[in-house]
């Protein structure tokens, strides 16, 4: 094990164990590496790492900081490494987000207002009209994200925009086929939803994101310029 690595480790365990609560000032540097028996350049490294996953935070003339260590935060943190998983790897992800969306659909049937009526009704208007792929993706994206939000669960919002993220460098909306398909399912969810029907509601979920899996499989296009 690494000097870095085992501050790391030992940092984390300061923090699991709510030592340094979420919030807190991080100790000077001097007494951080006495009480850790860490040197300097072993800690900034340690330190470094844990700021780049949303763990500290670092505030200019401050100090550093543990975050609120709020789950969707943190996990908007994956969406680096995901932006590099290839198709393969993507379609192992959309079996996940499959699940994930299925639940949140269904809540979001269980908890819909009429503002959410209004705005998924917006977004399949304004999808019906976009011929442009990236803006027809930003779009979906939006009405996805929309039924997430809806659902109540932060953390599942964030970890479905960061499989998605992914997912929009992948173009399959300008197959007419896939656009057709796309546009019913979207109808057919927002109708769910808008009657209150959450099995109604997570059935056509599951059965959207289980075709683009199928077109993905089925077409395998190269993945856009990030």
């Amino acid at each position: 094990m690494t000097a870095k690595q085992a501050v790391l480790d030992q940092l984390r365990a300061l923090i699991a164990r709510g030592e340094l609560a979420p919030g807190e000032k991080l100790p000077s540097e001097p007494a951080l590496c006495a009480r850790l028996g860490a040197s300097r350049g072993s800690l900034r490294e340690a330190v470094r790492e844990l700021e780049a996953l949303g763990v500290l935070q670092a505030r200019h003339g401050s100090g550093t900081y543990v975050s609120q260590l709020r789950p969707a935060e943190m996990m908007r943190g994956f969406a680096a490494t995901v932006d590099l998983i290839p198709l393969d790897g993507l379609l192992e992800l959309l079996e996940i987000r499959r699940v994930l969306e299925v639940h949140a659909a269904a809540r979001a049937a269980a908890r819909a207002t009429a503002e959410l009526d209004a705005e998924l009704a917006r977004l399949l208007a304004e999808m019906s009209e976009v011929r442009d792929p990236v803006q027809l993706s930003a779009l979906d994206a939006r009405f996805h994200g929309r039924i997430c939000e809806a659902g109540g669960n932060e953390a599942l919002s964030a970890l479905v925009e960061v499989f998605r993220a992914r997912g929009s460098h992948y173009d399959i909306y300008s197959i007419e086929d896939v656009r057709r398909h796309s546009d019913d399912a979207h109808r057919a969810i927002a109708a769910a939803i808008t009657a209150r029907d959450p099995a109604a509601a997570s059935v056509e979920m599951g059965a959207h994101i289980a075709a683009t899996e199928r077109w993905l499989r089925a077409y395998r296009p190269e993945p856009n310029r990030i």
